[in-house]
Parts: structure tokens; sequence; C-alpha cells
């Protein structure tokens, strides 16, 4: 079964995001399991947590990933921040063990100061969290975009914040890759994406990718701006989910879209999703239809 889905609301609750990823035709999803511009802490009681459960198996969804607060910096120089970073990110860890979900999705931080010391921050604040969460919850250290102070633009930088850690929490950290980051940090997907995942073979290695976050982006070749678009209809334009789509190395990847939902979530995720199904079969229609 391919999985393949998108970010989705949970709104009254993590046991509601299965039925909106069954709505839109998703077998995979993305949720935040708390409200990600905030610091405060929810709890799961058992109920929540079995229902939760229940409800992916009703919707036919085959596989979860979370996504951590936009508050965390694991790579920040200030003591406080760092420290409420890791209790934040531990917070994340723990909620998705009970929840039983495998993957929390992690941008790098910000280093601020300087870049190596940074990136020795970030690896360190990983591990940390890891030992004191075990079990088979693991981190995907995502690509960024390359703005400002951000880590992890480039492929170096993520296998060197993975090969920071200790060999123990190292087997319990993979990546997840998203196309309008790769753009805007200068790979060029749109052209060579072939030649991107040979790259990222080279220096990562392919078997350590298990999420893609397939976004067009609004933003020009190189220009290190986050701004996701729909599918086909951006500056990386449809080649290059036509190779994804079909590259049967990425046949087991988990497949998130999270591209502008506007004022209908459901209508616009479904539209995507049934493109990049199109792509697949080899039947895709022009961008600027349904």
């Amino acid at each position: 079964m391919s999985l393949l889905g998108a970010h989705v609301s949970t709104v009254g609750g993590v046991a509601e995001a299965p039925a909106r990823g069954a709505a839109i035709g998703a077998t995979a999803i993305q949720i935040f399991t708390k409200t990600p511009n905030q610091w405060r802490e929810p709890s799961l009681d058992a109920a929540v947590i079995d229902r939760f459960g229940t409800e992916l198996t009703r919707h036919g969804i085959g596989a979860v990933v979370a996504h951590d607060s936009y508050l965390i910096n694991l790579a920040s120089p200030d003591p406080a921040l760092r420290a409420r970073s890791i209790q934040s990110f531990s917070g994340e860890l723990t909620r998705c063990r009970a929840l039983g979900i495998r993957w929390v999705v992690s941008h790098p931080g910000n280093y601020m100061d300087e870049r190596a010391a940074g990136l020795d921050r970030n690896a360190r604040g990983y591990a940390e969290c890891l030992a004191a969460v075990p079990g088979d919850v693991g981190v995907l250290i995502e690509g960024t975009a390359g703005a400002g102070t951000a880590l992890g633009a480039t492929f170096e930088e993520l296998r060197a914040l993975r090969d920071a850690l200790p060999e123990t929490a190292r087997a319990r950290v993979g990546f997840c890759l998203d196309t309008a980051h790769l753009h805007a940090a200068g790979y060029d997907v749109a052209r060579d994406v072939a030649g991107v995942w040979e790259g990222f073979d080279r220096i990562v290695g392919l078997d350590l990718l298990k999420c893609l976050h397939l976004n067009d982006s609004k933003a020009a070749f190189g220009s290190h701006l986050d701004r996701h678009e729909w599918i086909a209809e951006g500056t990386i334009g449809p080649d290059a989910f036509r190779c994804i789509m079909r590259d049967p190395r990425l046949a087991n990847v988990i497949k998130i879209i999270e591209t502008p939902k506007l004022d209908d979530p459901v209508k616009h995720d479904r539209r995507m999703l049934r493109r990049l199904r199109a792509y697949a079969r080899g039947s895709a229609r022009p961008a600027g239809t349904v």
C-alpha cells in the first residue's frame, strides 16, 4: 500500500485525525500532538490513546508521523530556551510512544552564535531526549531551507547531526526531506531530482530516508525561503513529482503533502493527492485540473 497523505488537523483531539485523513483519501497522515506555537504540554489519557489506535485501523491509515513544535530550538545557546526545548521535545517523544507513532519529524535548530557549537548542542539535545524516552519511537531530522542560522540545509550537515549521536541513539534517527526545502536550499529537484537522490545516497544513505514532504514552492531556486505551493503549480513544476511517485526506491517512504489548504482543506488536499496518484499511474492530468 502506498503511504501517501497530508498533515491533518487534530482540533478536537488527536483521535479526530484518522477520520480527517480518510476524508481526503490518505493512507498516511502527519499530525501535531500539541498546539505547535505554545509551550503547554497536554496529557493523554488511556481512552484517547485507545481511540486513536482504533480510529487508525477503522480508517485504513497505514502510517502516522508527528511534527514537533515550532518553538523548540535544541541548538540554542540560551540555556533557558534550550532546557525548555529539551523538555518539550521529550514530551513529543513521550506522547508519540504512548500513541504508537513511530517517528517525530524535527527541524534542526538555529545556532545563533557559531555553527559548529550549534550542531553540537543540537546533537546532544537529541541524544538526551532519546535517552529520556526509551522504546521504538525515533526522530526524523528534516532538511531545512537554510534561512538565517538554521541548521540542516545540506546533506553533509544532516549526516553530521546523526553521526554526532551515541550509537544507541543513532539507531533511532533517520531523515525527512521536503522538496520545497531542497529547492530553496539549492538542490535542483526541478531539473535533476535523480541527481539529488544520488547525492543524498552517497552522503547520507537512502535507507535512512523514512519520510518525504511533497510540496511545490512559491520561492525561487536557491532562495532559502520556505514557501509552499500546490503540486506542479510552483517553481519546481510537475516533473520532479512524477519521478518521485514512480521511483521504486521511494515506494516505501512515507509521503506527506503540506500544500496550501486555504478555506477548504478537504477539497485541496484531496485534489493534490489525486494528482500525485495520477503521476504514479503515469496518467497525470494538466496542473490546472482536478
